[in-house]
């Protein structure tokens, strides 16, 4: 969530983006926090000339999934968006103005005065010869500003890239195979790159305050599926969305915006809906202590895999249920109390919180019993001049200054990010035939003037202009599911992710504004990885079965 570069890297769906206050949006670097919260206009990408989209590269496969070869058709290309609602529906499939709509085409000779477009790329997978009815899964990681190759090489693709868990292998060539938990057994599935990311181009006027935001973002992606569903005849298919880490409040707004599109289910792993829950930077939100509680539980699972605790449990489940209850128990209530929590008690939760953490209780007492995620990495193995993961924490890496008070850099990211940077250009222009002449952009966070207007109007809600607090869309996703009182969620996590804590995603299901009843709609299943939680085969294995399960058992609209 802290938009520090150094630390973030490339990796997955990580969110590079914090809560914010009063009024909207801004990312928490250390260097922007005293800016105001104002509305974020991004400037200094250059204009691109509009040309004509690359041509689509359709392609053909076979993958092998629990000893079943599927036969698969694979089109590699773009569907082009408008900025607004009226726009994009005078553009045809092919990004061109209709005919008849009476309106004046750009002029090719000024690009930068035509409205706003995004060519969002995607790769769609769909079985030959499947039966009319055959579900179909859109999926997409997060940043925001990440494009969607870590799901898309790590998941449910045809293939993968192999890398060992929770190590740093050494450098290319690396290992691209067949993938047997291709989620293709139950559903044709398509990645989806984010405007402005991996192969996707915005352009246009003002283009990247028309996409990069939490409202325009959800709106390319709800524009791009309804002409998926068009271009590819897919109206009447059972219809689901994946979204790894910024990638769930996307879903979340995103199934809010697709008016008259039911969906049969949305699948979240690594979740957070309210940016007021990130253990990345409650420090510049105080008086807002929850996010210290919801960190605990990952904190104990950290200290528990690196040994690090006082006295080890035989097993990690029992101890996390332990530490979730006191963690929303008496730690929460003596967070509660601020300057008015007696010594004592101060004393004795420090002690407490050294039973679960490992941390010392001197550290713990100065840190006024408040420890962030970056402070946690940079702390829990201190004395081994080692930094703690924050995607995973069971990876490790050097300390790149032993002095310092937070983790300078993500050990997981730095461990994994060649590999599948490398597979997916590989396999891109050998396998799928495309891109040969273009740049592809794990993301867009990488520009140095890269922004995020957080702000967001919920359904029925004040405008964004208007709002106070931090960015929450968990009103988005109650209004998905009451309108749509049949749709089911599976919530998924690892418990060893320090981005989006696991506790924190339980929390705020339990927190939904939803009949009690409705909670039934929603299944939650965690593992022994990270965030992402595919990394680990025996992970990915048991979460492929999990999901396949999940839409089996929803396809029908029951």
């Amino acid at each position: 969530m802290l938009m520090n570069r150094m630390w973030i890297g490339m990796s997955a769906g990580v969110l590079l983006v914090s809560a914010v206050s009063v009024m909207g949006a801004t990312a928490q670097d250390k260097k922007d926090a005293d800016k105001k919260a104002e509305k974020v206009v991004v400037t200094g990408t250059p204009v691109v000339t509009p040309a004509e989209p690359p041509a689509d590269s359709t392609t053909e496969g076979s993958v092998t999934v629990g000893g079943q070869a599927i036969a698969y058709k694979a089109v590699a290309g773009t569907l082009t968006v408008g900025s607004t609602d009226s726009q994009d529906a005078m553009l045809g499939l092919d990004g061109k103005m209709l005919p008849d709509t009476g309106e004046k085409a750009p002029d090719p000779e000024k690009p930068e005065e035509a409205t706003a477009t995004a060519r969002m790329f995607y790769v769609a997978y769909f079985k030959k010869d499947a039966k009319p009815g055959r579900p179909v899964m859109f999926l997409y990681n997060g940043g925001p500003g990440s494009a969607s190759m870590w799901l898309h090489m790590g998941s449910f693709g045809p293939r993968r890239v192999v890398t060992t868990d929770a190590q740093h292998d050494e450098g290319a060539p690396y290992k691209i195979v067949n993938n047997e938990y291709s989620m293709l057994d139950v559903t044709d599935v398509v990645f989806i790159d984010a405007p402005g990311t991996g192969f996707s181009r915005i352009m246009g006027k003002d283009k990247e305050k028309a996409f990069w935001g939490t409202d325009p973002d959800a709106h390319a992606f709800e524009r791009f599926i309804r002409r998926f569903l068009t271009k590819y005849d897919r109206w009447n298919s059972p219809k689901y969305l994946f979204g790894e880490s910024y990638g769930t409040p996307r879903s979340a707004v995103l199934s809010a915006d697709l008016q008259n599109v039911d969906l049969n289910g949305i699948v979240l792993l690594s979740q957070i809906l309210s940016f007021d829950n990130s253990i990345d930077g409650p420090k510049w939100n105080p008086g807002v202590d929850q996010a210290y509680a919801l960190g605990l539980p990952t904190f104990a699972a950290s200290a528990f895999y690196h040994h690090k605790l006082p006295s080890q449990p035989a097993a990690l489940e029992p101890f996390l249920a332990e530490v979730e209850q006191y963690a929303m128990g008496d730690y929460m209530s003596a967070l509660l109390k601020g300057s008015e929590l007696p010594d004592a008690s101060k004393q004795a939760v420090a002690e407490k919180l050294h039973q679960y953490t490992g941390l010392p209780v001197t550290y713990l007492l100065r840190a006024n019993l408040r420890v962030t995620g970056g402070a946690f990495s940079k702390q829990l193995q201190l004395d081994d001049e080692t930094t703690t993961g924050r995607l995973d924490t069971r990876y490790k890496g050097p300390d790149l200054d032993p002095l310092s008070s937070d983790a300078e850099y993500d050990p997981q990211s730095n461990a994994i990010s060649s590999a599948y940077t490398a597979a997916l250009n590989q396999y891109m222009r050998t396998e799928l035939k495309y891109g040969q002449d273009q740049t592809y952009k794990p993301g867009a966070y990488v520009d140095p003037d890269f922004t995020w207007d957080l702000r967001h109007q919920a359904p029925g809600g004040p405008p964004a202009n208007f709002q106070e607090g931090g960015t929450n869309v968990m009103p988005d996703l109650a209004f998905t599911m009451k309108s749509n009182p049949k749709m089911k969620v599976m919530l998924a996590g690892g418990y060893f992710d320090l981005a989006t804590p696991y506790f924190e995603g339980k929390f705020e299901m339990h927190h939904l504004q939803i009949p009690q009843k409705m909670q039934a709609n929603i299944s939650y299943h965690y593992y022994q990885s990270g965030h992402m939680v595919y990394v680990n085969e025996d992970v990915l294995k048991q979460f492929h079965a999990d999901v396949a399960a999940f839409v089996r058992g929803t396809e029908d609209g029951k």
